[in-house]
């Protein structure tokens, strides 16, 4: 078993830097949701980071947020004596009239985030206390990556590992 010092080692051996994501799935505000719809399908993303035309973290957009904004009101139909068929039509057309708008009013703005020198466990702390999978990572306010929950376990079970059996290596 590990000591407290090995403990305290290891988890400021490894900032958000060095397991961040620099290709995360983004979109600009002011984009139509129909682009992004097509970019989560594309990069199979659960949700976009939102920058403003400077590559400025300005927030998150769900994907369930997406699919909400879209939704018809199936309890309103269902109570109206609309059928299911009916229902289905109008959730089509809601989608069509939604393609062009704008994403800006679905976005999460004042979302947590991290920044390139922020220990791991800082990272893993806020994911899992505030149940959240990914997180920005902005340098001053330029959005520069994101730090996922599968980013940081690769980090303490793949790359610190490897760091300690090449720091052992030579020694």
């Amino acid at each position: 078993m590990a000591s407290d010092e090995d403990m305290s080692h290891t988890s400021s051996a490894l900032r958000v830097r060095d397991v961040m994501n620099t290709k995360t799935a983004r979109i600009h505000l002011g984009r139509p949701m129909a682009l992004a719809a097509e970019i989560l399908v594309l990069t199979q993303a659960s949700d976009l980071i939102v920058i403003d035309d400077d590559d400025r973290f300005v927030g998150v957009l769900p994907e369930g947020d997406l699919l909400h904004a879209i939704m018809p009101d199936f309890d309103g139909l269902m109570e109206s004596g609309a059928s299911l068929t009916r229902g289905f039509e109008v959730f089509l057309s809601s989608g069509s009239s939604y393609a062009d708008q704008p994403i800006d009013s679905l976005v999460i703005r004042g979302s947590i985030m991290l920044r390139p020198d922020d220990e791991l466990l800082k990272a893993a702390t806020v994911m899992i206390t505030k149940g959240i999978r990914r997180l920005a990572v902005v340098d001053g306010e330029r959005f520069v990556g994101s730090v996922s929950r599968a980013d940081i376990c690769w980090g303490i079970l793949v790359e610190q590992p490897s760091r300690q059996h090449a720091a052992n290596r030579t020694e």
